[in-house]
């Protein structure tokens, strides 16, 4: 079955890809040029990830370190480009490592070009990746 390629439905679908910890079908969500990025990381954390290849990488081991299970209170904002939707929402779940709970809260800036994500600008809060567990990225802090 066929990405949806709307913006909201393409974000809908991502996200139950997420649940399922479907990470490969994820990223073939992205578009080969396509930017994330994180206007709030930490230091030590990525702020910009260009290419398909890149967000592939940041995500890989997502899920041995966060166990979602939701994503309460999901809405999706239209814009006055129809490519492009502002997205507020809460992940929820727990930290693998630790089994503290996960609980963020999200606003994404998303813009999709021929049913692929080309821009992903996540502004999650960056203190929450203090807890242990958190860091999936690698990062040397």
């Amino acid at each position: 079955m066929p990405a949806p390629t709307s913006p909201a439905d393409l974000f809908r679908h991502s996200l139950r890809l997420l649940l399922d910890k479907d990470i490969p079908a994820w990223v073939a969500l992205w578009a080969e040029d396509g930017v994330m990025e994180f206007p709030f990381a930490p230091d030590g954390w990525p702020r910009h990830l260009e290419g398909k290849e890149a967000v592939a990488a940041y995500m890989r081991h997502y899920p041995d370190h966060i166990d979602l299970h939701d994503f309460p209170e999901l809405r999706i904002h239209q814009t006055t480009d129809p490519r492009t939707i502002v997205v507020e929402m809460r992940g929820v779940g727990r930290l693998v490592e630790s089994d503290a709970p996960f609980d963020m809260t999200y606003i994404a800036v998303v813009t999709v070009r021929d049913g692929h994500f080309t821009s992903y600008r996540d502004y999650w809060n960056p203190l929450a990746v203090q807890e242990p567990g958190a860091d999936f990225t690698g990062s040397s802090r």
